[in-house]
């Protein structure tokens, strides 16, 4: 009877026999062990990927941290002959700073600026993989410059073995395709020692100024505050020309332009650490060089606008960094000559000596020829067209000429199978 009840009225309570054990765990098979109430599942946090930008800051920090760390130490030299200077009083302050003046023009900037030309060839080579490509603006850029530091060099090459996947070997190869290296290295030399000559053109018009000991003195102060705080956006430059090299030699425009654009937003937040620096310091910065009130005075009243420089130079030294990473470096050559000398100078002139504003006329000239550089740079990179230049880097490295080879060797073997009457794979 109660069989008959059963199979007439089923009832849920006695589940057809299973023989999977019971899970209290499992939501579509509850049992007497599921709770009535369930914890909510935890939601395990998704590996967040790190963004592109982040990427490109990180890679583009690798390479400017150990060039500031140069650079300072490098700084080190004047800055200490400097000090010493001022303790000896305003005349020999003025004399060092004349001469330090007088290295720049005739050594200094010189061999920098050749150096750039070959850079922006190597960092298209080395981003296209062309290693042994390296090797020739690297000896005949040898021949261009001087034989400083040349066994300590060497004897890093050699313990670091940094030559093996560049160097083949003299050859006479050095003494060939110099046009396309001085193509390069002039126009990057004649921007750099625009740039340098001009401050050395405001000392000696500091000399025609109303008291020409302090402000030429005070000058070299400025000069060497201002050499101090270009380390970071020089060593930015460096850093980002390299990556743009890089990426246009690997073919790779958008990774290119996002280098440019990551460098150009860190110039910016550069040039204002630095104008909070110049603001914060106006008032003690002089007195570690010197303690005459004079100078000091000076110092301080110019150390504002020599900030807000720096809000058109950090930008401007990176852009010019992003046109040698796209081989134009005469567009910068250009640009500097026409901010520089053609903006600069005649605001500086009319302000120090003509407007009655003196010494800090000379400064608000430089400020004019900065912010007019660098609007001129953003302009022209905005209107860049990156895939252009990235098929442009191909006849820079030499690199279309050898893929035009291998697309015919490939086009002549996939003709002879037709030839033979043998059909192609498909």
């Amino acid at each position: 009877m109660s069989q008959l009840a059963s199979s007439s009225y089923p009832c849920n309570c006695n589940p057809p026999h299973s023989n999977r054990l019971p899970n209290k765990d499992d939501p579509e098979n509850p049992n007497t062990d599921t709770p009535l109430i369930t914890k909510p599942t935890e939601i395990e946090p998704e590996n967040a990927e790190v963004s592109p930008i982040v990427k490109e800051a990180i890679s583009i920090a690798k390479i400017a941290f150990p060039m500031i760390l140069t650079g300072l130490m490098l700084y080190l030299g004047p800055l200490v002959s400097m000090i010493f200077l001022g303790r000896q009083g305003e005349l020999a302050l003025a004399g060092g700073s004349l001469a330090i003046g007088f290295a720049n023009i005739t050594g200094y900037s010189i061999p920098s600026g050749l150096a750039m030309g070959m850079k922006s060839i190597c960092g298209q080579a080395f981003g296209a993989r062309v290693t042994n490509f390296l090797a020739s603006p690297c000896k005949e850029h040898d021949v261009l410059t001087n034989f400083n530091q040349v066994a300590l060099i060497v004897l890093y090459i050699l313990i670091f073995r940094a030559h093996e996947k560049t160097w083949g070997g003299f050859s006479m190869e050095c003494f060939k395709e110099w046009k396309s290296l001085l193509n390069m290295a002039i126009p990057s030399c004649i921007s750099v020692c625009l740039e340098l000559w001009w401050y050395e053109i405001m000392i000696l018009l500091c000399g025609l100024l109303i008291n020409p000991r302090a402000t030429v003195a005070s000058m070299g102060i400025l000069i060497q505050t201002t050499s101090l705080i270009y380390i970071f956006p020089s060593s930015l430059s460096f850093s980002v020309s390299t990556r743009v090299e890089n990426e246009l030699g690997a073919e790779q425009p958008r990774w290119a332009r996002r280098a440019a654009f990551v460098g150009l937003s860190s110039a910016i937040l550069l040039g204002c650490s630095a104008l909070v620096f110049a603001i914060t310091v106006r008032h003690k910065w002089a007195t570690v060089f010197t303690q005459d009130e004079v100078i000091v005075k000076l110092t301080s009243t110019v150390l504002p606008i020599i900030g807000l420089c720096e809000l058109g130079n950090c930008p401007q030294t990176t852009g010019c960094s992003v046109l040698r990473g796209t081989a134009r470096p005469k567009v910068g050559a250009n640009i500097n000559l026409g901010c520089f000398y053609l903006v600069g100078t005649p605001v500086a002139v009319g302000l120090a000596f003509f407007a009655g504003f003196d010494f800090q006329g000379l400064w608000m000239g430089l400020l004019a020829a900065q912010m007019s550089c660098a609007v001129t740079m953003m302009v022209v990179l905005a209107r860049t067209d990156w895939n252009f230049e990235a098929e442009r880097a191909k006849t820079v490295t030499g690199t279309a000429a050898a893929v035009a080879a291998v697309d015919d060797s490939k086009n002549a073997s996939a003709e002879k199978p037709q030839q033979a009457g043998i059909p192609k794979d498909p």
